[in-house]
């Protein structure tokens, strides 16, 4: 039962951050549909396998700070900058993704699928800082330990939650395909407001440890 927390905790984290359409899911996608089943799970494999690394360099970094109440702050602050700046960006001056915008993807082996996935996964360094700020929210609600087996479990549950989702997009995406046109058509708009909130979140944090 211990370690189902971190296992199901870390699956829910991945799948959240895995379901908006993005590089790594549409891209599973669309080697489905041009080069076949097989292919596409080895992208995601390849995909998958850095995303282990990810997370687990994550959870090891979190563990550091999590005891350094000055570090915490320090990067909520940050993130706080961040996310505002990232708000501002994409809610006045980003491009609209052009949903209907089509990309050729060249043929390629299972192997060059795999090692495809590895680096467009590799690519997006956004998973690092999104599982420690995960990992270290779920520790100051008791709900996760920077414990070894603890630490795998939960990345464990990263990597199958991450699999998760992309396998979906593979088997379901021909079903799927209408609503992904209308995430792509308001792309700007969900991630504004999804960096929006973290922004609230991260100025009520910063407040409630100067003033609370």
């Amino acid at each position: 039962m211990i370690y189902l927390t971190p296992l199901i905790s870390g699956f829910i984290a991945a799948a959240i951050g895995t379901i908006p359409p993005g590089l790594l899911n549409m891209t599973a996608a669309k080697i489905k549909m041009k080069e076949g089943k097989k292919n596409a799970l080895s992208f995601v494999i390849g995909a998958v396998l850095i995303i282990f690394f990810q997370a687990y360099i994550a959870v090891l970094f979190a563990r550091v700070i999590d005891n350094r109440p000055d570090v915490v702050i320090l990067l909520r602050e940050a993130g706080f900058v961040i996310f505002s700046i990232l708000t501002i960006y994409f809610f006045f001056f980003a491009k609209d993704p052009i949903a209907k915008k089509k990309t050729k993807l060249k043929k390629t082996s299972k192997k060059s699928s795999f090692f495809l996935g590895m680096l467009l996964s590799g690519l997006n360094f956004f998973p690092i800082p999104y599982y420690v700020v995960i990992s270290v929210t779920l520790a100051s609600y008791h709900l996760f330990v920077f414990e070894n087996t603890i630490i795998l479990t939960f990345v464990l549950g990263s990597v199958l939650g991450a699999f998760a989702i992309l396998y979906s997009y593979i088997a379901f995406f021909g079903r799927i395909e209408k609503k992904t046109d209308y995430f792509m058509r308001n792309m700007n708009t969900i991630i504004g407001t999804i960096t929006g909130l973290v922004a609230v979140a991260a100025l009520f944090n910063i407040l409630n440890y100067y003033f609370g």
